[in-house]
């Protein structure tokens, strides 16, 4: 359990039991080559291939679809998938998957293809109202009413995780915020995890999908845990997010050290295998983690970020749409939120920064926070990333609007080691607009 064995001690009310729900995973270089052969073994014949026209310029898809046809399965590409997807994207993917009678499905890219895959596989297997599955409070949270089809998911970016979890994020475009579906029902069936994509990711991506993986492993750790949750009358009714538990932690734990190890020279040398490597490798770690335990500020308040941006444009992302991407829009606020949430469970803020490499020799439980949110901008520098939410076009007059785009996240905020306010969401906005 690393420290803090007391953070799961038994309150009245609360769950006394956790969920392993390990994923199934090949990791390895080469492992896009057996898709074939592990589409088969599901019983597929017919799959949808989701991708989008960025990672089809790659041969990671070729590889795959001649791996599906050497195994004697029929498929269809679908491309169309956006880099940020919103719920029209979503729809859009789900007509195809229904108009094309799969038995089965395969998704390569990154989280925004693997979540696009996701929602697919859902509405064209139980049609709904689109909003019937979104998470409540925006959309009405119906539970997923049965078995979807298999699913196989490629990441090809190091740090998203959606290959090893339940959740599909979008933007809903009409409220300008990101919202998603959740269900264990949703986690791929397998991840097929090959480290040599990654040697063609930009800088930039790079950075943000292992901040992305970083404040999942670290959300995970610092959430409320298990046993502060209250318990379902009924136990198939645990929520797919259940607070931090000694499996989470076990996981999350190395990948924050794998992180604090690696991060850097990932990004700044593309031919520096074994970083990638590991940053792959991390970056699954970190979807197990959050998958069982959950996120929670950093998260809840990106989607505002995400759904608010006006006209920035990252630098090895395409450059058709303004876009914060999802990990920097995460990371940006989370040297802010480390500060604020590190008295509700300070030992494992310190415990979190010595596995991402800080000197916490002589650190008490008052310094926690700054120990944290000072490594954290430290990797932020060596990285060439944004200087806070002022980098990509915010101000402290957007606090009021991003605190309320941020409120509604109330599946994530819940999760916080300490109660979340609406004002307390306008401070830790106004608080991340620039860090150096």
């Amino acid at each position: 359990m690393s420290c803090c064995h007391h953070y799961f001690t038994a309150t009245e009310g609360g769950d006394d039991a956790f969920v392993v729900d390990a994923s199934r995973i090949v990791f390895g270089t080469g492992a896009l080559a057996e898709a074939g052969d592990h589409a088969k073994s599901l019983g597929m014949t017919r799959v949808g291939v989701f991708t989008d026209r960025g990672v089809r310029r790659h041969p990671y898809v070729d590889t795959v679809t001649k791996s599906l046809a050497a195994a004697g399965v029929d498929c269809a590409i679908y491309d169309e998938g956006k880099g940020e997807p919103t719920d029209r994207s979503f729809q859009d993917a789900a007509r195809f998957a229904a108009e094309g009678r799969f038995d089965g499905f395969v998704s390569v890219g990154g989280g925004s293809a693997i979540d696009t895959c996701k929602a697919a596989n859902l509405y064209s297997t139980h049609p709904a109202d689109f909003l019937a599955y979104v998470n409540a409070p925006i959309g009405a949270g119906r539970a997923v009413p049965g078995a979807v089809k298999p699913h196989i998911a490629c990441p090809t970016t190091c740090g998203t995780g959606s290959e090893v979890t339940g959740v599909a994020v979008f933007d809903l475009v009409a409220m300008h915020l990101k919202t998603g579906i959740s269900s264990k029902l949703l986690k791929p069936s397998l991840a097929l995890v090959d480290p040599g994509v990654a040697r063609t990711l930009p800088p930039m991506v790079v950075a943000a999908s292992g901040f992305d993986a970083l404040s999942h492993a670290l959300e995970a750790y610092t959430c409320v845990p298990f046993t502060r949750r209250k318990k379902a009358a009924d136990a198939n009714l645990r929520p797919v997010y259940q607070g931090a538990n000694p499996w989470s932690d076990a996981i999350g734990t190395e990948a924050l050290r794998l992180i604090g190890e690696h991060l850097v020279r990932a990004t700044r040398d593309a031919d520096d295998v074994e970083a990638r490597t590991e940053m792959m490798y991390a970056g699954t770690l970190a979807g197990i983690a959050f998958g069982g335990a959950g996120c929670h500020v950093p998260h809840g308040m990106s989607y505002a970020v995400a759904g608010l941006v006006r006209d920035y444009r990252p630098q090895g992302y395409p450059s058709e749409k303004a876009m914060v991407p999802h990990g920097m829009a995460v990371i940006l606020n989370a040297p802010s939120v480390y500060r604020w949430t590190a008295s509700g469970c300070p030992d494992r803020h310190l415990y979190g920064a010595a596995c991402l490499g800080a000197d916490v020799r002589g650190a008490t439980p008052a310094d926690a926070g700054e120990v944290v949110a000072k490594r954290i901008v430290e990797m932020m520098k060596a990285t060439v990333f944004p200087n806070g939410l002022a980098a990509v076009g915010f101000g402290e007059a957007d606090a009021a609007a991003l605190a309320e785009g941020a409120f509604p996240q109330q599946r994530l905020l819940a999760n916080s080691p300490r109660p979340v306010a609406k004002s307390d969401l306008q401070e830790l906005f106004r608080s991340a607009m620039r860090y150096w």
